[in-house]
């Protein structure tokens, strides 16, 4: 889009009936200017600061300033940085978020899996009770009064669409909803091998399918770890860009996670994500994964990292267990505090991930997510 004409002004200023102009065409005078901004969070010490309040005269200065600097165009952009022209507003995801603490709350069938039969789950324990995947939206109803669930890949008995019929029958018999499906994959986006790459992004956009299929929102796409390369933000950009363009066109998010960590380091996955710079690319915050490099620094500085990038979904679990059985515990509070200073306001799915059976741990996360989200 071209700028506005206008005359060539002092200090690099756009003279007063331009800003008027402007003004009208952006009906400022209908904004409610903010009386203080919002509090911005200290990790050091886990506290919110509060910044001068932002007048009237202010805002017309920074907007004229903007003007200047050819930030605000003959549309509408962002008077704070961000483009925000009619065509990037289209593109952004087109996704119902809600407010309450519980509709917020959704439980992985991840922390299931020794009870999931499918024939891609290697994690069954055939020594407890059984249930298919098209049992689990009951099942989470049943026991914890919650209505959306985060289904793993490897859970789904089958991808034929008679089966996901049966699947999004269950869900709606339930009145549950899909709000992520989490893809795991054994090809890397930034293999060494093009061929390798080119079959990351193919299995990525299948499941893409079938989170349309589903009624998802979004997907998790796992960053596997190939023995041939090392981590590439380029290589894994260039990947990605190819499958979340696929998934934009289907409005349907695709989520990064914290999770291994070499390929999926919380920093690598913010660069990745900052060089796709696509608005249906998201991270996706696991509260305790990044712990398992045994520093609580560096797992509060990752989460925080990955919350100025999320959007629709995140883990809550109160620690991880790692070889052996040892359990890296955090603090539930802190990453609360980074959660709510950073203003996500997506979905919390219930992941724990720790010996014993999941249902009173679940329960109890369920318990402390809707303390803390009130």
């Amino acid at each position: 889009m071209g700028r506005i004409s206008d005359p060539k002004t002092r200090k690099g200023r756009a003279p007063v009936p331009v800003i008027r102009q402007l003004a009208d065409r952006l009906e400022i005078h209908r904004l409610r200017i903010p009386t203080a901004r919002q509090p911005e969070y200290n990790p050091k010490t886990w506290r919110f600061s509060h910044t001068d309040s932002l007048t009237r005269r202010a805002f017309l200065e920074k907007l004229s300033a903007l003007t200047a600097g050819g930030l605000v165009a003959s549309g509408v952009r962002g008077a704070f940085g961000a483009d925000r022209s009619d065509e990037s507003a289209a593109s952004q995801p087109h996704i119902s978020l809600p407010r309450a603490p519980r509709d917020r709350i959704s439980v992985a069938s991840y922390s299931f899996r020794a009870y999931i039969d499918g024939p891609a789950n290697h994690d069954r324990d055939r020594s407890l009770p059984g249930m298919d995947l098209t049992d689990f939206p009951a099942e989470v109803v049943k026991k914890f009064n919650i209505r959306n669930i985060e289904p793993h890949n490897r859970h789904f008995r089958s991808l034929d669409p008679a089966y996901l019929g049966i699947f999004r029958e269950a869900l709606g018999k339930a009145s549950v909803k899909v709000v992520d499906i989490a893809v795991g994959g054994q090809s890397s986006f930034y293999d060494g091998d093009p061929s390798t790459r080119k079959k990351a992004i193919a299995y990525a956009k299948k499941w893409v399918d079938v989170a349309v299929e589903i009624g998802s929102p979004g997907i998790r796409t796992h960053i596997h770890r190939p023995s041939n390369a090392v981590p590439s933000v380029q290589r894994t950009a260039e990947s990605l860009r190819e499958v979340v363009e696929y998934a934009a066109g289907k409005n349907v998010v695709v989520n990064l996670e914290n999770d291994d960590l070499v390929s999926e380091d919380a920093f690598f996955v913010v660069k990745v994500i900052e060089e796709v710079n696509h608005p249906y690319l998201h991270a996706l915050p696991d509260f305790a994964n990044s712990m398992m490099t045994g520093n609580a620094d560096f797992n509060y500085r990752a989460l925080q990292a990955m919350f100025q990038h999320a959007y629709s979904i995140c883990h809550v679990k109160d620690g991880e267990a790692g070889d052996h059985g040892k359990l890296f515990s955090i603090d539930m509070k802190k990453s609360f505090d980074i959660l709510k200073a950073s203003g996500y306001r997506g979905y919390c799915s219930m992941e724990f991930d720790a010996p014993g059976e999941p249902y009173a741990p679940t329960a109890r996360l369920i318990e402390q997510t809707i303390r803390y989200l009130s």
